[in-house]
């Protein structure tokens, strides 16, 4: 029998971006139940609806998803709503969970909470060394504590919690919204749209220079099967490709994608973020077999052409 065919299966955050990647794969194993539930029914950020939802679906399995995110600018604008959203949804659930005898959580945490000066490949073990870097640390800081709250959990309790690291994600049913929106979309929207509207040059923050690197949301969901049905460690594990970009060769891949022909200019007045992130990802492949699989440029040809034809009609 598979591992989630006898299991009931709860997701938080199943209705987002990533959320609907990884609900479509687990639909794929047949658990015994597949429960999703959404902010109006259940507000992670009120212990007693958390208390009672779980009460309601009895999972076995927990997948902590649900995230307050955006890019730097939505960082720099809700610091405070950042940290404390995704602080206090993921301390609810977890004691919830525990309460309730839930016999797997998995919880997934960010790169955000690497220190700012973190040597690459970024590996767990320097998780603790600094302090993350400014524009997004209030963010990486409340779901780092989650981890320290797993960790806590099965010393005293023996609760069976994992925590895993994902790189930045992407994909189709990505968040295009230029407010706040991650990189890979905010960069598909205003090439699209300045090409339409005939504009000469497109202005991107900083100078380009910094690196990121991108895990498509279908490889990210698998990581998560595999994780909950091979891992039960108490240390965190990195979630990624292993290879990395510069942001100014990442934007002329899309210009070259959405047909855009003018030229991108840059302004250094704008912060850059963290200079590289690329992780070390042996331990996961170590620990439970997980090596993405789905290449950048095909799933970023993937990701424009789903925007272009049914991601801009769908907003």
């Amino acid at each position: 029998m598979s591992f989630w065919r006898q299991r009931r299966v709860l997701v938080t955050g199943g209705g987002g971006f990533f959320g609907k990647h990884l609900v479509r794969r687990l639909e794929r194993e047949k658990p015994a139940a597949l429960v999703v539930p959404r902010s109006k029914d259940c507000d992670l950020r009120d212990a007693g609806a958390v208390a009672r939802c779980l009460a309601d679906a009895r999972p076995d399995v927990v997948v902590h998803a649900a995230a307050a995110v955006g890019g730097i600018g939505a960082n720099r604008l809700h610091p405070g709503r950042f940290f404390y959203d995704n602080a206090v949804m993921g301390l609810n659930l977890i004691e919830a969970a525990r309460r309730a005898g839930v016999g797997k959580f998995v919880c997934l945490g960010t790169v955000c909470s690497y220190p700012g000066e973190t040597p690459v490949p970024f590996r767990e073990a320097d998780l603790w060394n600094g302090y993350p870097e400014e524009t997004n640390a209030p963010y990486g800081l409340a779901k780092k504590m989650l981890l320290v709250q797993l960790q806590a959990y099965r010393k005293e309790y023996g609760f069976s919690g994992i925590y895993l690291i994902p790189v930045n994600l992407y994909g189709p049913d990505d968040n295009f919204d230029p407010e706040s929106s991650h990189v890979i979309p905010a960069m598909i929207r205003r090439f699209t749209e300045a090409k339409e509207r005939g504009l000469p040059e497109v202005v991107l923050w900083g100078d380009g220079s910094p690196t990121r690197e991108f895990l498509h949301a279908s490889d990210a969901a698998e990581a998560i099967v595999l994780a909950a049905e091979r891992y039960d460690g108490p240390e965190p594990v990195n979630v990624g490709t292993g290879s990395e970009i510069s942001i100014r060769d990442l934007a002329g891949k899309i210009a070259r994608l959405t047909g855009y022909p003018g030229r991108i200019a840059w302004d250094p007045a704008r912060p850059n973020g963290q200079m590289r992130r690329r992780l070390d990802t042996s331990r996961a492949r170590e620990a439970f077999g997980f090596v993405a699989r789905i290449g950048f440029d095909e799933g970023l040809a993937e990701t424009v052409a789903w925007w272009q034809s049914e991601g801009r009609r769908a907003r």
